[in-house]
């Protein structure tokens, strides 16, 4: 909106007599005015294609876990459509659920279920989700995006290094992929 916003300013200063019209630009489908944002429902279709992918790479292997991360930064709403849209995911985490790994209820007590019981797991995640876990410098922390935004760690690479280091912690003689 900032864009428009200085179109405005620009058209005042000049005295003319034209509107503008500002029309919210995020994918994430997550402005209460509107009831869809431009992008959102492809993105949520596209989203469809990586977990169909990662279910058949998950289900080809022993112990296979799919780890699909979708944009979101704060909402999650990508990631949660795409999920309830499929019946593949087993379990969806977005920047609005706190979620923890170790203990009873954790993530890996969930996925050690799910793998014993179906032999394979497929988990989706927002960008955002987990960013509070993930161990930062204090040069990451206060690091920002040009648009002023917090930069986000990549939390694929913890959470598939944070599994690996569990499984082979818990399961020292079991294969894991």
């Amino acid at each position: 909106m900032r864009g428009a916003v200085k179109i405005f300013d620009e058209i005042r200063r000049r005295k003319l007599n034209i509107g503008v019209v500002g029309i919210p630009k995020t994918v994430d489908n997550d402005v209460g005015i509107i009831d869809r944002s431009f992008g959102f429902q492809t993105a949520a279709e596209m989203a469809q294609q990586a977990i169909n992918a990662a279910h058949v790479e998950a289900e080809s292997v022993v112990n296979g876990i799919g780890l699909v991360k979708l944009m979101g930064r704060s909402t999650g709403h990508i990631a949660l459509h795409a999920t309830l849209s499929s019946r593949d995911v087993d379990c969806c985490l977005i920047p609005a659920n706190k979620f923890y790994l170790e203990g009873k209820g954790g993530l890996f007590e969930f996925l050690e279920h799910r793998l014993k019981e179906n032999g394979h797991a497929v988990v989706v995640f927002a960008e955002g989700a987990g960013q509070d876990m993930i161990p930062r410098t204090d040069a990451q922390k206060e690091e920002k995006d040009e648009s002023g935004n917090p930069v986000f760690l990549d939390v694929g690479s913890w959470l598939k290094s944070e599994l690996k280091k569990w499984w082979d912690r818990d399961h020292p003689n079991e294969l894991f992929t």
